[in-house]
């Protein structure tokens, strides 16, 4: 007879990450993850409290995935590195979208990353407020990409030219429409994921520019 592994709060957390790939947080349970690990749910309880306590410990383990800031490195790079890594993560994990800020019980590794952050830009010269919005806007901008890349109406294989020429935009009726996609999209090779570099660099560029007028 084979010996399971024993069960710990980390493989059950593991399980809960396979069930919410697969299914999203609506399919996560205690029933669900236990089963997973062909346990009975009540199995869980000597690990975890409940479902509250599942979710806390799912949101945390996300933050386990990104990249954190080192507190002496130069804040432009960083900044730019974690964004790219809470990209790719969130991107893997697309429940975790609807998770990671709603936590009434956030986690050692949810609150080290966000102080992490904080103190990188501290460290930087940027003052609390300054911190602070730089933190927001740069959150706001990672989550609305990423939820927007994942919910693109393309289908399986289809390019940005071949769904703007599946719309066949009249000229006349979306001029300004129409010109973007006869520079930007025809014959390039357009992404639109190319994008997030280009905006976080504006991003970037305005938070430097109010570092530098102390604000």
């Amino acid at each position: 007879m084979v010996q399971r592994p024993a069960l710990t709060r980390d493989r059950i957390v593991d399980a809960a990450v396979r069930v919410a790939d697969r299914g999203g947080l609506v399919g996560v349970s205690m029933r669900t993850v236990g089963r997973e690990l062909g346990v009975e749910a009540m199995s869980l309880y000597h690990h975890l409290s409940g479902k509250d306590d599942l979710l806390d410990a799912l949101a945390d383990r996300i933050f386990t995935g990104i990249a954190l800031p080192a507190p002496d490195a130069p804040w432009r790079p960083a900044m730019a590195a974690r964004a790219a890594s809470a990209r790719e993560v969130l991107a893997r994990h697309p429940w975790a979208l609807t998770l990671i800020e709603s936590r009434r019980n956030p986690g050692p590794a949810l609150l080290g990353h966000h102080d992490a952050v904080l103190g990188c830009l501290r460290g930087n010269g940027f003052g609390v407020a300054l911190a602070s919005h730089a933190f927001s806007v740069l959150d706001a901008y990672v989550y609305g990409f990423v939820l927007t890349e994942l919910t693109l109406p393309f289908e399986p294989g289809e390019s940005t030219e071949q769904f703007v020429d599946a719309l066949d935009l009249p000229v006349d009726a979306y001029p300004h429409l129409a010109a973007m996609v006869a520079e930007q999209v025809r014959g390039t090779g357009y992404a639109y994921g190319d994008e997030f570099g280009y905006g976080l660099e504006l991003i970037l560029d305005g938070l430097a520019a109010r570092l530098e007028e102390g604000k």
